[in-house]
């Protein structure tokens, strides 16, 4: 149930229809994974925080860079050195003493994936590279979890909801892994606006109302400050969801 506290924390929210006090209990009782503490994982946890996501485990394996700080949000220059997921639950109990944080410090596997993402309601990818994100995707389609990809290079980005056994998964969008150059360009406004329309689509999905990018892909340019969506479908072939 609601405290007292939380109805006045959360009071602007609760304030929208559609979602109410129903909605925030609901968010109270989630659990999301938060997959990378870095460009994306850093506003996704923080918006998660915020809006009262009772459960976040946020999951990395690597410390705080200097280089990390243009666009990694949830550390500053006394982090360098410690390691991301601490930096970050220190950072989120400043934002929220009242939700639970759970940092893991791991590289995500094949073998370690079922039990890291094991009992989460959503499943956020805030990952910078394809191979993991397979891993991932994988993982939620077989313990049918809702995987909320997203990924970001320059001034450009994507985002997409998968929800196992309805939608098209990564590997129906992305057959083979994407090349990609390392280290990649990105300005930290671009990851902050992704990972605020995966938050928003993490919640809309917990407390069941709005429009899910369910089949489709939204893409981002801030180059030329245009936003587009189109259709993606599932391939019956899929090697991950397929039927055969």
């Amino acid at each position: 149930m609601l405290t007292e506290n939380d109805l006045i924390r959360y009071s602007r929210q609760i304030l929208f229809s559609e979602f109410g006090e129903g909605g925030q209990e609901k968010l109270k009782n989630a659990h999301v994974v938060v997959a990378g503490a870095g460009g994306l994982g850093s506003p996704v946890a923080i918006n998660l925080a915020c809006a009262g996501i009772g459960h976040i485990t946020i999951i990395d394996d690597d410390q705080v860079e200097l280089s990390n700080l243009n666009r990694q949000i949830l550390h500053g220059e006394g982090d360098i050195g410690d390691k991301k997921v601490e930096s970050a639950r220190r950072s989120l109990a400043q934002l929220n003493s009242t939700i639970q944080i759970t940092p893991v410090f791991t590289r995500i596997s094949e073998d370690n994936v079922d039990n890291l993402i094991k009992g989460s309601q959503v499943v956020i990818d805030a990952m910078d590279n394809f191979e993991t994100r397979y891993i991932l995707n994988g993982a939620s389609i077989k313990g049918k979890i809702p995987f909320i990809h997203g990924g970001i290079w320059g001034l450009t980005g994507e985002i997409t909801t998968i929800i196992p056994g309805e939608t098209p998964c990564l590997a129906c969008i992305y057959p083979e892994i994407p090349l990609m150059e390392r280290p990649f360009p990105v300005f930290g406004v671009t990851p902050a606006l992704i990972a605020a329309l995966q938050a928003m689509e993490a919640i809309k999905l917990i407390a069941n109302f709005g429009t899910l990018l369910k089949g489709k892909m939204l893409y981002a340019d801030g180059n030329d400050m245009e936003i587009n969506t189109i259709e993606v479908e599932r391939n019956p072939q899929c090697r991950v969801c397929g039927e055969g």
